[in-house]
């Protein structure tokens, strides 16, 4: 026998399979959807989604992936009105959420708040007392329902001492959402020389407070908020018209238009929809509307790997193992038309040599989905378990192995 058809014998007993750099992964069958004969309109085209006529920008995105479903000037540079308040709202959660700031803390509703966003103002307000203070909670309530211009320069006086500082902070947790477009100014939205988004850039950050902080987003399917003697409604009319809408904000100016971010949960799928510069509130709430319906009656959301359960095992040279598995760390889900699920394709790019040791949670490679031959997901897969170097002989052998495959 030829020398280095041992070797592969040797390889073969040993257990060890060659690397190959480019692995086809299979998509795994839909568990949730039940079988069905497939119907003809899956065989149709997708109808264009129900543009607004007026507006500056618009998106729609899967919440649950990132996806952008449809869209018109999403990067475009707009004024984001009220809708800023979504990201002072995720500020305050965040530094929440790291000890910095407590739910009872009393806020002061200081005489500038109330000068820059009071009843005085055109802009709209809470009504807090001047002067006086309210504990936080009650104080975002007043900023998210109400809109309140005041109670929103009120708590960015609290969490960072002014609206410039806090407007610092505002930016800072922008780019770690990924909002690669957005410039804050103020915790208002009241219009400012450089504070403007996107409607993409919106996109995430509601995307982002639902999935981070999801009880500071229910704040904003709070119908109705009373400071004293004054009830005050959400201006999201949505709230009242479709029973899956639970959020997100409105934002109107002269110069932004009439704005409005919601978002809807039906069955395990949600959407998010922003529509910016639109020209009254009622054909704000009826084109969200559109969309939101639009999206779901032609995308679904499907969940293709869980975290934590091995997709690969990989040859593994030189450790107390001969394999390690890989995975990836967070659930992968896709959105695609209904009835194409079919035309997914999965494939992992992995090396073609690897060498222990291995740390768990090390990444190893990348695994890709395609639809159409478009990319729509990718996400890092990394070693399940650590795998230590093998012991003198074996990392021995497997030198002279790799030396003759080499």
């Amino acid at each position: 026998m030829h020398p280095r058809s041992v070797l592969f014998v040797a390889l073969a007993t040993a257990g060890i399979t060659l690397g190959s750099g480019w692995v086809s992964a299979q998509t795994p069958k839909p568990t949730a959807a039940p079988a069905r004969q497939a119907a003809l309109s899956d065989a149709l085209p997708i109808p264009d989604a129900p543009a607004p006529k007026v507006s500056k920008a618009w998106v729609l995105m899967d919440a649950a992936t990132g996806q952008v479903l449809a869209g018109d000037n999403v990067d475009a540079q707009v004024e984001p009105a009220s809708i800023t308040k979504v990201m002072t709202s995720y500020v305050i959660a965040a530094e929440m959420a790291a000890g910095k700031i407590k739910p009872t803390d009393p806020v002061m509703m200081s005489e500038h708040a109330w000068r820059e966003g009071g009843a005085a103002t055109d802009g709209s307000y809470s009504g807090f007392e001047v002067n006086k203070t309210a504990p936080l909670v009650e104080m975002e309530k007043g900023m998210v329902v109400q809109s309140g211009n005041d109670a929103a320069i009120a708590l960015a006086e609290h969490v960072a001492g002014s609206s410039e500082a806090f407007a610092q902070l505002m930016n800072a947790y922008a780019k770690k959402i990924g909002m690669q477009h957005s410039h804050f100014v103020n915790p208002t939205g009241l219009s400012a020389e450089g504070h403007t988004t996107t409607a993409h850039d919106l996109a995430l950050l509601g995307r982002a407070l639902i999935r981070d902080y999801p009880a500071t987003y229910a704040y904003n399917k709070i119908k109705e908020f009373t400071v004293g003697p004054i009830t005050q409604p959400n201006r999201n009319l949505l709230l009242w018209r479709d029973a899956s809408v639970d959020g997100i904000k409105t934002g109107h100016t002269s110069s932004a238009g009439y704005c409005l971010m919601a978002s809807a949960m039906r069955g395990d799928q949600r959407l998010i929809s922003v529509v910016m510069g639109d020209s009254s509130e009622n054909q704000r709430a009826v084109d969200a509307q559109a969309l939101l319906n639009w999206g779901f009656r032609f995308y679904e959301t499907h969940k293709l790997y869980e975290a934590g359960k091995p997709l690969q095992s990989l040859k593994l040279w030189k450790g107390q193992a001969d394999v390690v598995k890989v995975g990836v760390t967070q659930p992968l889900l896709v959105s695609t038309p209904r009835g194409k699920y079919e035309h997914l394709k999965a494939s992992m790019d992995l090396p073609k040599s690897l060498q222990a040791p291995i740390a768990k949670g090390q990444r190893i490679g990348t695994v890709k989905v395609m639809f159409d031959g478009k990319l729509i997901a990718q996400a890092p897969l990394v070693a399940q378990e650590a795998v230590e170097e093998g012991g003198f002989f074996k990392r021995l052998w497997h030198d002279l192995l790799m030396w003759w495959q080499g």
